[in-house]
């Protein structure tokens, strides 16, 4: 298998795109900004979601569906959210084709021309909150709390596989509450739930915090969110959650009967995570040999690769393997047994090691007489022989302390990347030379935030959570502040 990966320092989005393509995980498609996600890519979306769904459900949210279509009209009720996302909306226009007698092909019939243009879903908030109006009346219809796993699509000029894609796959909850104390419960909930997936799942830390108002989703009063940051000194929004307020119900007149009898608005959120989380699966934690994936994400935990020469040896290789994955799977450990004879075991260990497998255990004639399998950690590439006996205790035990030791790095790493500057030069020099999180006063207006973005291309990323209050000055207009805020460059 030939790797012939990009070296992170050489060319990092290079490198990314590499990894994506060679680790199986994506590839482009004939549509122009939409990707392709191949099989080993969705195994590790669906284990994202599997884990998600299931906290979602254990917290008394239920799954819908909702259409791909939405009138245009929808959107021009809640003037902030259309604004948000006018320039990234696919429209539909017309509901047929007809033979061209010219070329041979189709074209647009002119005659089916659609009453009333559909906008692709970009989000959901218009469409759910007019069926909503029908299914809330009264305080014991509320809470209301609904997920979609679906497709969405936000018209990209400039993608990237995974991270940014016209067309990519999320789960979006939107609920309703009886009041606004409620509605920010929820809202932070969900913000936590996003941050263990992230943390305990895929070893990635994030800083929960708020975001600027500029920097807030079209429509809400407040939108939260977790900031993760990549090898390269980046920073990645890996999940928001969005308390709305009474915006969307007074758009479309959703109101119910309280206790007292009296009618009022709900009050919502919207929440969501997208596919996005593999690209920063890959940024968080891979190297220049290829995919490193945490274990309680992998698709594949373990993987087994028999050495023998003859069918006598693989004959008695097989018979000792079938067991230990029999007891691997019986612990509810992924595992799979390579004993395929297409390629030879070195290809295979180089295949997996660019797919990330977080522990492969190979075993050959010599070891069967030891009792003993050679154990390899694909994050450290350490090498160990292991006693047959026992061994899924053993591989349980290196499976949980693989990943906690790739979160500790990571968190490591995070951590000397969150630097304070003071100046505007010292927040430029840090930009420029070490990257990440950058801990800075600013005044608070949305002028300052953007002169800054358009000097540095940096953001500010979020208002950590209980974030320590602190006079001080505004890094480039002098002006009073009362906290830092954590700004850097990101994707």
């Amino acid at each position: 298998m030939s790797k012939e990966i990009t070296a992170r320092s050489e060319d990092y989005s290079k490198w990314y795109n590499d990894l994506v393509l060679k680790g199986s995980l994506a590839d482009y498609s004939a549509v122009r900004g939409c990707m392709v996600i191949k099989p080993y890519g969705y195994a590790l979306w669906e284990g994202m979601r599997d884990v998600l769904d299931k906290k979602f459900k254990d917290t008394g949210h239920q799954n819908a569906y909702f259409p791909l279509f939405i009138p245009k009209s929808f959107l021009s009720k809640e003037a902030a959210h259309v604004e948000g996302f006018a320039k990234e909306c696919a429209v539909v226009t017309h509901y047929r084709l007809k033979n061209d007698p010219v070329t041979g092909g189709v074209v647009v019939d002119p005659e089916a021309k659609l009453e009333e243009e559909l906008i692709v879903r970009p989000t959901s908030e218009t469409i759910i909150w007019n069926t909503y109006k029908d299914w809330i009346q009264s305080y014991r219809d509320l809470p209301l709390l609904i997920n979609q796993w679906a497709n969405v699509v936000r018209w990209e000029m400039r993608t990237r596989l995974f991270l940014r894609t016209a067309e990519f796959l999320w789960q979006e909850g939107h609920t309703a509450h009886a009041t606004a104390a409620e509605a920010i419960a929820e809202t932070t909930q969900m913000l936590d739930i996003y941050a263990d997936f992230a943390e305990n799942y895929m070893a990635m830390p994030v800083i929960k915090g708020v975001k600027s108002p500029s920097e807030r989703f079209a429509g809400a009063v407040d939108t939260y969110c977790i900031e993760a940051l990549m090898q390269d000194g980046k920073a990645l929004q890996a999940g928001t959650s969005h308390f709305l307020g009474q915006n969307f119900a007074k758009a479309f007149d959703v109101k119910f009967s309280n206790k007292e009898n009296k009618l009022d608005y709900v009050w919502a959120t919207s929440w969501g995570v997208s596919t996005r989380l593999v690209g920063a699966l890959v940024m968080a934690h891979s190297d220049d040999d290829g995919l490193i994936l945490p274990p309680r994400i992998a698709p594949l935990q373990v993987v087994i690769v028999p050495i023998y020469k003859g069918d006598e040896q693989k004959a008695k290789i097989d018979e000792k393997v079938l067991a230990i994955v029999a007891e691997l799977k019986q612990a509810g450990i992924r595992v799979k047994y390579d004993d395929s004879d297409n390629q030879r075991p070195g290809w295979k260990f180089a295949e997996y090691e660019m797919k990330g497998v977080p522990v492969r255990i190979a075993i050959g004639a010599r070891d069967l007489e030891n009792n003993v399998a050679e154990v390899a950690r694909r994050d450290t590439k350490l090498k160990t022989s292991l006693s047959l006996d026992g061994l899924t205790s053993q591989i349980s035990a290196l499976l949980e302390e693989i990943q906690q030791q790739m979160f500790d790095k990571a968190l490591a790493y995070r951590d000397s990347h969150i630097t304070p500057a003071d100046t505007f030069e010292e927040f430029e020099r840090l930009l420029d030379e070490k990257g990440g999180f950058i801990s800075a006063h600013w005044d608070g207006t949305a002028e300052t935030e953007e002169q800054i973005k358009d000097r540095t291309k940096a953001t500010i990323r979020c208002i950590p959570l209980n974030n320590p209050q602190e006079n001080g000055t505004c890094i480039l207009t002098g002006k009073p502040s009362v906290q830092r805020v954590l700004f850097a460059r990101a994707y």
